[in-house]
């Protein structure tokens, strides 16, 4: 009995991992949803949520028994404010486990460029969100939660002006001026909690100085990234670098621990004339990054490649990607697979994408404190390191941010194999790759989940801790 119990853990496992699929391929959901698609973001609750592209309505993915999310099944979310319709908007999950969404190129239900909301998943509830003051146009703008928790957003129309948000009063503070416009450019979270921003004006970057509220220059990349008026995205790898993509086709790699005082190198080039000019990219369990490209700005064919820290492979494309990389959106879900999505007006097909290869052991998060038996409804402490992963996930820029770089708790339940996610919240850091730094956060025990013996882990970007045993009560 016991043997059986283990087997069918183990079997459980892998479909949760790498659903049925061989390394290095997509597959469809099994039920796709019934509205065009467009951003997403996962919730601490191990949900995905997602916009309906040009209104103001999203929707919630929840995946099957055992963990799931090609079984997934869809429902309908709250709205936001009926004036508020954005595409390529600024977006985030809170430390609180609250989405906040701000601005957008387009509204498609009204001529407000500056609106916002936050969305509480335990009410269900969209809450307006005044503008800061004095901003009359938000737009696509970059933004990014900081390693202490505090949003920052930028102001589109490569304004060089950003704004600090207090998640509790739902106000803004005006924030260190950028040296460059940050229109078009998109923030990446460093280990000593910095953010990094590859310039549109080239060949520039700049780093944010959180303790400091400063910008200060932070060196050259070795060739032009911009073309287009356009940049793309840069993923902070395992190794502490960052690649940094580029609408010219060429690509740079920063590494903060170079002797000189520039510390960017050039990276190879995207083949054929390929370039992300605008569009996804995001990193893998196995620490490589997926990339999705074409040849100009919105213009097919779209063609995928992994980056491995020194080579471009490229890899199999979805059936229906989209007519250019502008149009597509990822996501780190928590079983490893990447999500894929296009938006706009085309072919309605979410696809999973399994990679090759695994993680380091190094790289997971690790338990150190967490309570031995927990009660269905109550709310416990967990602690430990790597908490919030070795990078913020999946990347765009300005037009979408969807990171990943908070804790999730999975409770598996030992005698039926079912998966369970305890929502997590008031996380004590949100900093990337913290290392032997001990972090915290609190997780609400489902109240309708199985009762008995389990386990329990931390996962990060995918990337799942070992298992504690935990008796639910």
């Amino acid at each position: 009995m016991n043997f059986m119990r283990t087997v069918q853990r183990a079997m459980i496992a892998w479909s949760v991992l790498f659903g049925v699929a061989s390394a290095q391929s997509w597959q469809p959901l099994r039920h796709q949803p019934p509205f065009q698609t467009d951003a997403t973001l996962l919730l601490t609750d191990g949900t995905v949520m997602m916009h309906e592209f040009a209104t103001p309505n999203w929707w919630r993915l929840t995946p099957d028994k055992t963990g799931n999310y090609l079984n997934g099944r869809w429902s309908r979310l709250a709205s936001m404010q009926s004036d508020f319709a954005p595409w390529a908007f600024a977006s985030a999950v809170l430390p609180d486990g609250r989405v906040i969404v701000e601005g957008g190129e387009f509204n498609f239900a009204g001529k407000d460029f500056d609106l916002g909301a936050i969305y509480d998943p335990t009410t269900d509830v969209w809450t307006p969100v005044n503008p800061p003051t004095g901003w009359t146009y938000i737009g696509d703008a970059p933004s990014v939660v900081l390693a202490n928790g505090t949003f920052m957003l930028g102001a589109g129309q490569f304004a060089n002006t950003i704004a600090l948000f207090d998640a509790t009063t739902l106000t803004w503070t005006p924030g260190g001026s950028p040296l460059y416009g940050n229109g078009e450019t998109g923030w990446v979270l460093l280990p000593d909690e910095s953010v990094l921003e590859v310039a549109l004006d080239a060949p520039h970057s700049e780093r944010y100085l959180p303790g400091l509220d400063k910008w200060v220059s932070s060196g050259n990349t070795p060739d032009n990234l911009v073309k287009y008026l356009e940049l793309g995205p840069d993923v902070l790898r395992p190794d502490g670098t960052v690649f940094a993509t580029g609408a010219s086709g060429h690509n740079a790699i920063y590494d903060p621990e170079r002797p000189d005082a520039n510390r960017w190198a050039a990276g190879p080039d995207f083949p054929n004339g390929d370039d992300i000019a605008d569009g996804p990219a995001t990193i893998l369990p196995n620490g490589n990054v997926l990339c999705e490209t074409s040849p100009g700005y919105s213009t097919g064919p779209v063609t995928f490649y992994e980056f491995d820290g020194k080579k471009l492979t490229q890899v199999p494309s979805p059936p229906n990607p989209g007519e250019g990389s502008t149009w597509g959106r990822m996501l780190v879900l928590p079983t490893g697979q990447i999500m894929f999505d296009v938006t706009d007006d085309f072919a309605i097909d979410v696809e999973l994408y399994t990679a090759k290869g695994n993680y380091k052991k190094a790289w997971a998060p690790t338990i150190s404190s967490a309570p031995g038996a927990v009660t269905r409804g109550q709310t416990y402490p967990i602690s430990g390191t790597q908490f919030n992963g070795l990078s913020q996930g999946a990347m765009y820029g300005d037009d979408a941010q969807m990171a990943t770089n908070y804790p999730l708790v999975r409770i598996t339940n030992g005698s039926t194999g079912h998966v369970f996610y305890a929502r997590t919240h008031d996380h004590s850091s949100m900093g990337v790759a913290t290392g032997t730094t001990i972090v915290s956060t609190n997780f609400d025990v489902p109240a309708g989940m199985e009762t008995g013996a389990s386990e329990m882990v931390v996962v990060a970007n995918g990337i799942p801790s070992d298992p504690v045993a935990v008796t639910v009560q």
